[in-house]
């Protein structure tokens, strides 16, 4: 959830995506290493159209970055779990920023319903994640309750190209 600009001006309005754009965010979701050059080709525009396409989606904040998708797994972090959070009202900002300092934690959102913060954490195993939970995030003041949902198997969707 984004606070809004830094400078008071107020929220600005996006820039609509075209066609081009979509395909092209399409492109970079399947393979964030793609060449201007694969881009351009494949959605048909000259590679400094590409070039200038994908600087303005970065710039305009729609791609916040290039990234690796990681095997949790494989990366010695085999148990992950969503940890569901009941915090004290408006202390979401405060609560955010000491989760983003957990160990594990690769998804924060707050969200509407019979809880507040959904938690997304990938731990090496069951041990480590008790140790999170119940020493880490129950230490949290604004947290007044926890729920874990262990994750038995995970399938991260590719966009369709």
């Amino acid at each position: 959830m984004a606070d809004g600009p830094q400078d008071g001006a107020g929220p600005t309005v996006p820039r609509p995506l075209d066609a081009i754009d979509q395909d092209i965010l399409k492109i970079l979701q399947a393979d964030g290493r793609a060449s201007i050059r694969s881009v351009a080709e494949r959605v048909h525009v000259s590679r400094a159209n590409a070039y200038a396409r994908i600087n303005r989606l970065v710039e305009d904040g729609v791609i916040r970055g290039f990234s690796a998708r990681v095997d949790h797994e494989r990366a010695g972090h085999g148990t992950s779990a969503y940890v569901t959070l009941k915090i004290v009202q408006n202390t979401w900002r405060t609560v955010r920023e000491q989760l983003r300092q957990l160990p594990g934690a690769s998804h924060i959102a707050l969200v509407g319903g019979d809880f507040d913060v959904l938690l997304l954490v990938h731990t090496p195993d069951n041990r480590a994640l008790r140790e999170l939970v119940l020493t880490r995030l129950q230490a949290i003041p604004e947290v007044l309750s926890t729920r874990t949902l262990l994750v038995f198997e995970e399938e991260d969707l590719e966009p369709e190209t």
